[in-house]
């Protein structure tokens, strides 16, 4: 232990060292991270990191998951419905069934059970590693949207698709009947448990006498709660927490103030960056144990890397495919939703493109580091160290060759130009600033029209609050003013909170004014 934790330090440091040269670099963290974990691999004496397969999702996923949920706008996941289903699940199940074809005819030994559990694992597309290389290039909001939907369900679609590819490999047979019935007890059941112990959450904090240190800490631990409680019942976890998260991050004005929502954001934020960093750079540590496995079981090195970018094009194929499919069911059935190109001849680019941000990470990891060693009975489990290999590839060649040339890509086709027709984001903050104003203006005269007469601060209020945060003296802020000016801040939280029913606004912008408005609350409390 004590030659770990010195280690584990040393870890977080070069994560903080890493991400500050990608951003000098302005490419993805993600790719330095696997990039020195495997340089710093080589490096003689270290000490071998060994995670308990049994704990490597409860470990990593649900905060994860949880954050992602918290993050993603519910409202733009309602508008795109249609195509964060059809990739979260059924590109999901078609990328497993390729994945599980090919490999049974191109590997020997392959079961289809064990290409269906390699499927599951290398499927789902890592929205960290998405959303890290996609911030140095401009997209629009419901690109970015789709993405990250799609990223937060197909995790649950292929870990299902992983589980009970697992029981076949270690049972020897597939029934169809228990495994549907399974199927949706998973579904079904993980999304109705995360809701109840949701809303169960969201009582607690209400009822609960709770400061801020407090709802922050129940934060951290209600994900691990939602997934321990639906995997003892044999239900999604991961289900569980993407819709117990949903919930929450809905009805986040309602149970957190102020003072819990702006200090969680910052320790959400830095407890993600360290869980991600330390996915990542385990992914390259892991790489020289994987290949002492891999010779073990007398496979050729270079065979194995054939392998794993056969996978990784049946990969980026599957996803091309399901693209252009998803684009053709849209011209055809849906037309008044399809995107509108300036020409035929990018839009029918466009699924070249999106099939292009396929890349793997922190849940193929641990997806591949779950299977256990050994079969109930005591067998080693077949093919572990391969699989091992081939996702290790599939991450790698995903970060590298698809994370760095995308931003080139986008910048240099432009293909996003004039394709989703948006609002313009600064227009549209300006306008709800203006009509914040507004509103202020008419609450602030209908209801303390009598306090508004010969009352300095009052008029301050009235004329000049959107300088408030400017002032340099705050002696006119007493009890009664004070009293008043949080009442303005909920009233506009509330107006916005009514204006984000509009489909048309971006709730990302909202979410910004919200936070402006917990900045003014707190600042208030110092006065």
């Amino acid at each position: 232990m004590h030659s770990l934790l010195p280690f584990l330090l040393a870890m977080i440091a070069v994560i903080v060292l890493l991400n500050m040269f990608a951003a000098k670099l302005k490419i993805a963290y993600p790719i330095l991270l696997v990039v020195g974990g495997l340089v710093i691999s080589f490096i003689p004496g270290l000490p071998v990191i060994k995670i308990d397969p049994d704990m490597i999702f409860f470990i990593f996923l649900p905060p994860l998951l949880f954050e992602a949920a918290w993050k993603i706008s519910f409202k733009e996941m309602k508008k795109w419905w249609r195509i964060i289903g059809s990739f979260a699940f059924l590109v999901v199940f078609f990328t497993a069934l390729s994945v599980a074809l090919v490999t049974n005819y191109y590997i020997p030994g392959f079961t289809i059970a064990l290409g269906f559990l390699l499927g599951g694992i290398v499927s789902p597309p890592d929205a960290v590693s998405t959303g890290a290389i996609t911030k140095f290039v401009s997209i629009p909001k419901s690109t970015a949207t789709i993405l990250e939907g799609e990223s937060l369900l197909n995790d649950a679609s292929s870990l299902i698709i992983f589980r009970f590819a697992l029981v076949a490999v270690g049972t020897g047979q597939f029934v169809w009947q228990d495994a549907t019935m399974s199927f949706f007890w998973m579904v079904i059941g993980g999304a109705g448990i995360g809701l109840l112990l949701g809303w169960l959450f969201v009582k607690a904090h209400k009822i609960l006498p709770t400061d801020a240190p407090s709802d922050i800490a129940l934060t951290i631990i209600e994900p691990y709660l939602m997934y321990w409680i639906a995997e003892e019942l044999h239900s999604s976890g991961v289900l569980a927490v993407v819709a117990g998260g949903l919930f929450m991050s809905a009805r986040r004005l309602k149970f957190l103030n102020s003072t819990s929502r702006i200090h969680a954001y910052s320790v959400w934020e830095s407890l993600i960056f360290i869980l991600n960093g330390i996915v990542f750079l385990i992914i390259g540590l892991e790489l020289p144990e994987i290949i002492d496995g891999l010779k073990d079981d007398q496979i050729p090195l270079e065979t194995a890397i054939g392998y794993g970018v056969l996978v990784t094009g049946i990969l980026i194929a599957a996803r091309m495919i399901s693209s252009y499919a998803a684009l053709v069911a849209t011209v055809i059935f849906r037309p008044s939703v399809q995107p509108h190109a300036s020409s035929r001849k990018r839009r029918w680019m466009m699924p070249l493109l999106l099939g292009w941000t396929g890349m793997r990470g922190v849940v193929s990891l641990a997806a591949a580091l779950a299977i256990p060693v050994t079969l109930s009975n005591g067998e080693a489990f077949p093919h572990r160290n391969l699989i091992l290999f081939i996702t290790f590839v599939v991450i790698l060649l995903t970060l590298l060759v698809q994370g760095l040339t995308l931003p080139y890509i986008i910048k240099r086709t432009q293909f996003f130009d004039g394709i989703f027709n948006e609002e313009d984001e600064e227009s549209t903050r300006k306008k709800i600033k203006k009509d914040l104003k507004l509103h202020m203006h008419q609450f602030l005269k209908s209801k303390y029209q009598n306090e508004l007469k010969d009352n300095a601060g009052m008029e301050m209020f009235l004329k000049h609050w959107e300088e408030r945060a400017k002032a340099t003296d705050d002696s006119w802020m007493n009890n009664k003013t004070k009293t008043i000016f949080i009442e303005m801040l909920e009233i506009q939280r509330e107006y916005l909170s009514e204006l984000n029913k509009d489909p048309k606004i971006n709730e990302e912008i909202i979410r910004q004014q919200l936070y402006q408005i917990d900045l003014e609350e707190e600042r208030l409390k110092m006065i």
